[in-house]
């Protein structure tokens, strides 16, 4: 993992803080104390955080990069079972109570990100109710969107799952374009390349993508919605599991 420094913030808010959603929904008195023991990164896009049983030493904010979330079966089979960028974070787990990492953290778009020390994160979790509150409403969403995740990939065509997968991915991304490679999409969708090709290609056809080279453009949403299976409407950010029930 090639992860940049960029600087440690001992000083009022930088401007970083305010890309991650949940980080910027804190109270500001919170949020400038918490800011105090952070610092600023870049992750490379295919850095791995965290591998499965590996000591989680530092929770990240996404600020403008995207992270995948996959569980991981003998050592090599993986299945995307979320994904995080600015609305969220990655190693919230350790503040109650689970020292190593659930699933491996791959980030998926290069981005920054702030972070913090697992051992000072836990002990403002402990004593900020602000934060406490907003990680038992994030981290009950995010388990509820990874089981609605792993129903998805056992009862639905991988065609509907394909385009739930490149909706959620707009979604976080804010943006129709995005560079998604074959093997990526292979490993996230628990599936052989060649089913991510015959997938893409007959979305592609229907004139809802374009995708060459790992370059993807969603260029009918509408229509790559009704192709989508239900979940996407179940884990879209106003969806009963979405996200944006954390900020309510």
């Amino acid at each position: 993992m090639n992860l940049t420094y960029v600087h440690h913030s001992g000083s009022p808010v930088p401007p970083h803080a305010a890309g991650n959603r949940l980080l910027a929904s804190l109270p500001e008195e919170d949020l400038l104390h918490l800011e105090t023991m952070c610092d600023s990164v870049h992750m490379g896009m295919g850095d791995v955080l965290y591998e499965p049983g590996q000591a989680i030493e530092y929770i990240y904010f996404p600020t403008d990069g995207l992270i995948s979330l996959l569980a991981v079966a003998e050592g090599r089979m993986t299945l995307e079972v979320g994904s995080v960028g600015r609305e969220g974070m990655i190693g919230s787990s350790v503040a109650l109570g689970h020292q190593l990492a659930q699933v491996r953290a791959v980030v998926q778009r290069a981005g920054g990100a702030t972070r913090i020390h697992a051992a000072d994160f836990c002990h403002e979790f402990a004593r900020m109710e602000s934060l406490r509150q907003l990680l038992y409403r994030y981290t009950d969403t995010l388990l509820a969107q990874a089981i609605q995740i792993a129903v998805c990939s056992r009862f639905h065509v991988l065609e509907a799952r394909l385009a739930r997968s490149l909706l959620i991915t707009r979604d976080r991304l804010q943006s129709e374009k995005f560079h998604l490679t074959h093997e990526f999409l292979a490993h996230a969708l628990g599936v052989r390349r060649v089913g991510v090709t015959k997938a893409a290609s007959a979305l592609q056809q229907q004139g809802l993508i374009t995708y060459s080279r790992g370059n993807i453009e969603i260029l009918d949403s509408a229509g790559l919605e009704a192709v989508s299976c239900r979940c996407y409407e179940m884990v879209k950010d106003t969806g009963s599991i979405g996200m944006g029930n954390v900020f309510l």
